[in-house]
């Protein structure tokens, strides 16, 4: 008879080894809700642009030809649709949000990006005759790049944290493979 190569779940998990990918099952659930919390606050800028944007363009055209008519109160129109105008830009130059909504859009893909190696790292690597001690300094690896991300990307808003947390308690981040197990 021949011995059959024991599978992933067949294989004895030293106590080292269990740590080791429970420690990494945190780094990738910690960068599902960062990532997810810069896309929302990345999707709210793009949007938060187009809010303020479009009314100054249309209010600015209004003012314009307002401003050209002879008659005495749409000069008053004209003048308060020019300080609507003026404050949505200050606003916008202000706040930036397109600036804003990149950066966030960046941060999240960062994070995402580690996560996915995170997964690879605890789901396949971890099960490779690799020693402990290689799976740890790769365990350190991973913590390090995600130190590095935590330092250099903005952070999350309160709200867009829990916009994110929302939606992966509303399964946003599970995968259509690991619902049909």
């Amino acid at each position: 008879m021949d011995k059959q190569q024991p599978t992933t779940a067949e294989k004895p998990v030293s106590k080292t080894k269990d740590e080791i990918i429970k420690e990494a099952k945190r780094v990738e659930e910690c960068l599902l809700y960062s990532s997810k919390g810069h896309f929302a606050a990345s999707y709210f800028w793009g949007n938060f642009h187009l809010w303020i944007g479009v009314p100054v363009v249309l209010l600015s055209a209004v003012a314009g030809a307002s401003a050209l008519s002879q008659f005495d109160p749409k000069h008053v129109i004209a003048g308060l649709i020019s300080i609507l105008v003026a404050a949505l830009s200050g606003v916008m130059t202000f706040l930036n949000p397109n600036e804003k909504a990149s950066v966030h859009l960046n941060a999240g893909n960062n994070y995402d990006s580690l996560m996915n190696k995170v997964r690879i790292f605890w789901s396949i690597d971890c099960w490779r005759d690799e020693s402990e001690q290689v799976l740890t300094e790769k365990l350190k690896y991973i913590s390090e790049q995600k130190d590095k991300l935590n330092q250099s990307c903005p952070q999350v808003p309160r709200w867009a944290y829990n916009i994110a947390k929302k939606g992966i308690r509303d399964g946003e981040g599970d995968y259509t493979i690991d619902k049909n197990k």
